[in-house]
């Protein structure tokens, strides 16, 4: 009846050939610079955003932003594509981030529905900022999951090498009952 502690045993992040695409891909690189740029971006596009929706000023200013926010959105996303087929050999839904990438449809769904929306009039500006919000929640909870997932890569890397350098200092067992 009780509860067994026992868990299965937890699947690497990374292979040790996606470790070394991952460590060899420019896209990593460009991936760690995208992704802090596009938080500054978000941060000043939400400033913005409250400023209009308390003061009931600068609506031109926080509009240009969100478009802003999304086109830095786009570009992590099509360069994170190609990362993601260069290490995994999929654009996208690979494995190891498989529900980040599905909640990533969203948050891209919700940005470009802003986008539709400002480009076609079809909402009055406290509701484009409303839908603003909504596609920004979505950014943060899955700006989460990928930080989540550096962790767990890093974890996973200090487990590896921690176990590595045991291995290494191991008496061999090959040869050792002559």
């Amino acid at each position: 009846m009780g509860k067994s502690t026992r868990s299965a045993p937890q699947q690497a992040l990374y292979t040790l050939d996606e470790r070394r695409r991952r460590d060899q891909s420019v896209w990593t690189l460009v991936q760690g610079i995208l992704a802090p740029v596009q938080f500054f971006v978000f941060l000043v596009s939400l400033a913005l955003i409250l400023r209009y929706l308390i003061v009931g000023e600068g609506l031109l200013a926080a509009q240009i932003s969100i478009v802003v926010k999304t086109l830095t959105l786009y570009a992590i996303m099509i360069t994170g594509s190609i990362w993601e087929k260069e290490v995994f050999g999929r654009y996208l839904f690979a494995r190891p981030f498989f529900w980040e990438d599905v909640f990533s449809i969203l948050v891209l769904a919700l940005h470009t529905a802003y986008l539709v929306a400002l480009f076609n009039g079809l909402l009055a500006p406290g509701q484009l900022m409303a839908l603003a919000l909504a596609a920004y929640v979505t950014y943060v909870i899955n700006a989460g999951q990928f930080l989540w997932k550096l962790r767990l890569a890093r974890l996973d890397q200090v487990g590896r090498s921690s176990s590595s350098e045991a291995l290494a200092d191991a008496p061999s067992l090959s040869g050792s009952a002559s």
